[in-house]
């Protein structure tokens, strides 16, 4: 196993030669890495850190991501975006993460031109690159974006290895893709619908006391999706609480099912055929 340090010196070394450097952040354990590391490699001042705010990104998430940046000592930019006006995102298409990316790249791009930075960078890993289904991905390298960890070759298990060894709290933060994501392809994506999904799954963590760590409200139209850790599906399941939270943000008396928590399970529902990038 190669030593956290090497992989760390080793992205530090890549990003020293970035020049000034704008990064596209999220909030989660990869832009996080990538922001920490470009401070450490260029400075403070020459790092900013970009967080498109829209419906679809909790507020929560927006609150994390203020306080992290504010802890480094960085500028953090949160200019509002419009992807819902873009048909592509807005339709939720299978290529909807695409058009997503497009508008935040596209507004990284004209907040870096304005305020000269020579870099974007995003918080692509190298096994989100073999992960198969990321049209979001193809949206950025389209814009020329930088892909720091991917470039140096580090998956998932080693940024957050490098997270922990520079004492990052995000280190083992689990996954939080956008609202978005939670919307089954082809149905509408709306503020409205955003925000019941947003109030429920911060009501459903309520119910089970803060215990789960991986957490999803799916909307598939005529039925909700309760995705939960292997170890709460039975609690959950029998919890009325926890129903009762679902149709209390917004549900009313859609079927609600529980199951276990996995990622990108949303893509089953797309043919082979659409998922080709």
């Amino acid at each position: 196993m190669v030593d956290v340090v090497v992989l760390s010196e080793d992205l530090l070394a890549q990003m020293a030669g970035y020049g000034r450097t704008l990064v596209a952040f999220s909030g989660g354990v990869d832009s996080s890495v990538v922001l920490a590391a470009a401070v450490r490699a260029l400075g403070t001042g020459q790092v900013a850190a970009v967080t498109a705010v829209s419906p679809s990104l909790p507020a929560a998430e927006l609150a994390a991501a203020r306080r992290f940046c504010a802890d480094l000592g960085v500028a953090h930019h949160t200019p509002a975006t419009d992807e819902m006006d873009v048909p592509g995102y807005r339709e939720n298409t299978s290529q909807r993460c695409y058009f997503c990316k497009s508008v935040l790249l596209d507004t990284a791009g004209s907040l870096a031109g304005e305020l000269g930075f020579a870099t974007i960078t995003t918080g692509t890993n190298a096994s989100d690159v073999v992960a198969g289904f990321r049209p979001g991905i193809r949206a950025a390298a389209e814009r020329g974006a930088r892909t720091p960890l991917a470039d140096a070759g580090l998956d998932k298990a080693a940024v957050r290895a490098i997270a922990r060894h520079w004492g990052l709290l995000v280190w083992d933060k689990p996954a939080a893709a956008c609202m978005a994501s939670r919307v089954a392809y082809g149905i509408s994506v709306t503020p409205a619908r955003l925000a019941r999904i947003e109030r429920a799954e911060t009501a459903v963590r309520a119910v089970l006391g803060g215990t789960a760590r991986d957490l999803r409200v799916r909307d598939l139209g005529d039925t909700v999706r309760l995705e939960v850790d292997s170890d709460l599906v039975e609690r959950a399941r029998d919890d009325r609480a926890v129903g009762l939270a679902i149709r209390d943000a917004g549900f009313a008396s859609a079927p609600i099912r529980v199951e276990t928590f996995r990622s990108g399970s949303m893509n089953d529902l797309l043919a082979d055929s659409d998922t080709r990038e």
